[in-house]
């Protein structure tokens, strides 16, 4: 290895300067990281710079860009932080369709720049989120039932190695290394930039429709037998069981109140999404914005928020989706500790996202029809626990349909790594982290140990 180069001190901040607060702070504020010290790279060559201090120093290395999946990471003694949040730059190709994006670009940048161009990309339900953890964690879109995960959607990564090489990932080079990045989380190195397959695709037809929380079971279930007939790939849905609080920043008409709402995104035809959607219809939802929208407005759906919040979130992959399932989730919503949650929510799956492709990445397929996730907000930190029972509560009352598989960029707490793929990529991972990080020197969120430990 070259002689280490150490990162200059305004890229390294530490307990005793100002700004520290701000430089270890996750997205959930309920998430308290007090990592040894924080790196915050404007290049690759200062991720390349800070590898090299870390491992001179003795410390691990966590990358993150902008902190959704947190939680998991747990403590962070001995570790370097690298906050990739200030490389947020994204060019488009728009011939190849290509974007590439630094780590720290988010949806939102990687969906305005693309759109110039009449163009989209695989863009999650927020804003905020970061394309690059995102992807290597896998990256359901509502486009993914049409063209796949984001993960597998990547033609290129650049990352900086645990012994503080910037190498490029792609179908030429470090195909190991690109193979394990689609899908397998940040185990393997500190991506620096990544470069995405885009669509041409100006506007689709996507919406709201909302009833309130006492119609959830006759919404749900129709819903539910929606999901279970003969739809199409370019039509894809949720149901969401929300409750707003009773706070000045939500208006008026929603304060304090719950409702049941379906989130549809279709890119179908006019004529063929409203047939669709017409027995959800004949429910007569109290608003219903279902309407042709521009591409970039896709990761804005959720209406989300895009600043850090107090929030406490868990996930559940399921098989099936049952009439009885619907019963337990009304219920477990309605009881005493889904008083606790903000929002539950049943995303369905399956499409091209169900199909292993020759030349996919690690998580090639899911193995599974629909994905659950409840989360709740713990203004406080003695709020943690309770908000934390009710979302594992929630995942209690689904767990007879839960399947093996789980996804990690919807698991808020600790799992079996071996859980997030099937034993043969499991195995394929272990073999990859041990050829590029023997050491275990790159933490992450969901950790795939080398095949020594």
């Amino acid at each position: 290895m070259p002689a280490v180069q150490v990162p200059p001190r305004a890229i390294i901040v530490t307990s005793a300067d100002p700004g520290w607060d701000d430089a270890r702070q996750a997205w959930s504020l309920a998430v308290d990281q007090h990592p040894v010290a924080v790196a915050q790279p404007r290049s690759a060559d200062d991720v390349v710079a800070a590898i090299r201090y870390a491992r001179e120093q003795g410390l691990r290395v966590a990358a993150q860009g902008t902190g959704h999946s947190a939680a998991p990471l747990g403590d962070l003694a001995g570790t370097l932080l690298v906050k990739t949040s200030a490389m947020r730059h994204v060019t488009i190709d728009p011939v190849a369709r290509i974007a590439r994006a630094e780590a720290g670009a988010t949806w939102r940048d990687v969906a305005e720049a693309a759109a110039t161009h009449g163009l989209a990309g695989l863009a999650g339900s927020s804003p905020s989120v970061g394309v690059a953890g995102y992807t290597l964690g896998g990256g359901i879109s509502w486009l993914s039932r049409s063209y796949g995960l984001s993960a597998n959607n990547v033609q290129a990564i650049e990352v900086v190695t645990a012994d503080g090489r910037l190498v490029r990932a792609d179908a030429c080079h470090n195909q190991d290394l690109f193979w394990a990045l689609r899908g397998g989380g940040g185990s393997f190195g500190v991506v620096t930039a990544i470069e995405l397959r885009l669509f041409p695709l100006t506007e689709m037809s996507a919406g709201l429709l909302w009833w309130p929380a006492d119609a959830a079971s006759d919404v749900l279930q129709a819903w539910r037998e929606l999901t279970q007939s003969d739809l199409p790939d370019e039509f894809t849905s949720s149901a969401r069981l929300a409750r707003f609080p009773a706070v000045p920043d939500i208006p008026a008409q929603l304060r304090g109140k719950s409702f049941v709402i379906i989130t549809v995104v279709s890119l179908a035809t006019v004529a063929e999404t409203d047939t669709l959607l017409a027995p959800l219809r004949a429910l007569r939802p109290v608003t219903d914005t279902v309407a042709t929208i521009p591409a970039e407005r896709l990761c804005r759906m959720n209406s989300e928020p895009d600043h850090p919040v107090p929030s406490v979130g868990d996930g559940l992959m399921l098989a099936s989706l049952p009439a009885e399932a619907i019963g337990e989730f009304v219920g477990v919503f309605g009881g005493d500790a889904g008083r606790r949650l903000l929002a539950v929510d049943l995303i369905h799956i399956g499409g091209e996202m169900s199909r292993a492709r020759p030349g996919s990445g690690a998580l090639a397929a899911l193995d599974a029809d629909y994905v659950m996730f409840a989360v709740g907000l713990a203004p406080v930190p003695e709020a943690v626990p309770a908000v934390a029972s009710a979302v594992s509560a929630a995942k209690a009352a689904m767990s007879p349909w839960g399947a093996r598989q789980m996804y990690l960029n919807l698991a808020g707490t600790h799992r079996d790594p071996a859980s997030f793929w099937t034993p043969q990529a499991y195995q394929r991972l272990s073999a990859v982290k041990t050829a590029y990080d023997p050491d275990d020197v790159i933490r992450s969120n969901h950790p795939v140990p080398p095949t020594s430990w």
